[in-house]
């Protein structure tokens, strides 16, 4: 079977309060969205092969999380600082550092080193 030619992906985590989230994730990208499709939707390009979706949802607000490989945690840690967002303590891990926040409506926003050795195969 051939494999899915994916080539680009977005990640998508729904909030309750869209207004209340862009603020906050502008806080936490350092940047407002590239782009608004619809009124319920906003879309950060992050990099080449995709970036962030924040969407609109009471139903199901709360039960996303993304995971976020970043350069420099410790500098991340205070420029966030600097827009009112506290990280969690770091938490050494076998590839990675990684600290925590949850978003306003409780999504788990994960920032992580980049990986000190590769992954084992799968």
């Amino acid at each position: 079977m051939p494999k899915m030619k994916v080539e680009k992906a977005y990640p998508s985590l729904l909030v309750a309060d869209l207004a209340m989230a862009e603020h906050w994730y502008t806080g936490l990208l350092g940047r407002g969205p590239d782009h608004r499709p619809m009124p319920t939707l906003l879309h950060w390009e992050l990099f080449d092969e995709g970036g962030l979706m924040v969407s609109t949802s009471d139903e199901i607000a709360s039960r996303g999380s993304i995971f976020l490989y970043v350069a420099d945690l410790a500098a991340e840690r205070r420029r966030l600082e600097g827009a009112g967002i506290a990280l969690g303590e770091d938490i050494a891990g076998d590839y990675s550092t990684l600290a925590q926040v949850r978003d306003t409506d409780g999504n788990l926003v994960t920032l992580a080193t980049p990986p000190s050795h590769a992954f084992p195969a799968a």
